[in-house]
């Protein structure tokens, strides 16, 4: 991308690598949260679904002032993790954070609704035969559920890779530090003649985007023909 100026590649680099790290260290926990929603019932599960749902209908700036609060220096777990020197608030760290967060509601829908197309008679045939709960995940629920995590993660990451006003609210908008790629648009436009800049890494937040959607479905299909047989 040698068309883009040394300003406009570090904002897209450091979008890649915020949206990485957001999407691989909250995959996980979506795996676990979907997984938890599709198959057991307990006391509290609708507000339990509830939460994992909100940063979907809260304003982002709303999730984004949370995060200050709650990881900021002065916060509850920030200051505790900061005494240990892991700091949150105006760093990459923190603005990677803000997207897991912002992106946590689509990965866990994805996965869930895959979970729950996944034949359970299947489940518990490998449980009748003597299987234990984690072998019968490991075996028979996570590869079925294979199609819904590839579209969870590359939908949480094209997610993560535009969110905007949780991450400059919690991490602000520092060039070469938090300043990510949608970051870096909102503050081309504030200045003169900054619309050509923001211009390119709208055409770039484009094809990233358009470019993980058709990957989603692409790796989805192969990897439901694998799990049918096909």
């Amino acid at each position: 991308m040698t068309w883009l100026g040394p300003d406009e590649w570090q904002a897209v680099a450091l979008s890649l690598k915020v949206a990485f790290w957001a999407t691989a260290l909250s995959l996980p926990f979506g795996i676990f949260a979907a997984y938890a929603m599709s198959r057991w019932d307990f006391a509290g599960k609708q507000i339990v679904n509830g939460l994992i749902h909100l940063p979907l209908i809260l304003p982002p700036v709303v999730t984004g002032y949370l995060l200050l609060l709650t990881f900021g220096a002065r916060g509850p777990i920030g200051g505790a993790l900061a005494e240990i020197g892991i700091t949150f608030a105006f760093r990459w760290t923190g603005a990677a954070l803000a997207a897991a967060v912002m992106a946590f509601p689509l990965m866990v829908r994805a996965i869930r609704l895959s979970m729950g197309a996944a034949d359970p008679k299947l489940e518990q045939a490998a449980a009748t035969l003597g299987a234990s709960r984690l072998w019968v995940f490991v075996t028979i629920t996570l590869p079925l559920a294979v199609p819904g995590i590839i579209t969870g993660a590359i939908l949480a990451f094209a997610k993560a890779m535009g969110e905007f006003g949780a991450t400059i609210t919690f991490v602000s908008n520092i060039p070469g530090q938090t300043q990510t790629l949608p970051s870096a648009v909102y503050a081309f436009l504030q200045v003169p003649n900054g619309e050509s800049a923001a211009l390119r890494l709208v055409m770039v937040s484009i094809v990233i985007a358009m470019s993980a959607l058709i990957l989603s479905e692409v790796l989805a299909k192969r990897a439901a023909k694998r799990v049918a047989g096909q």
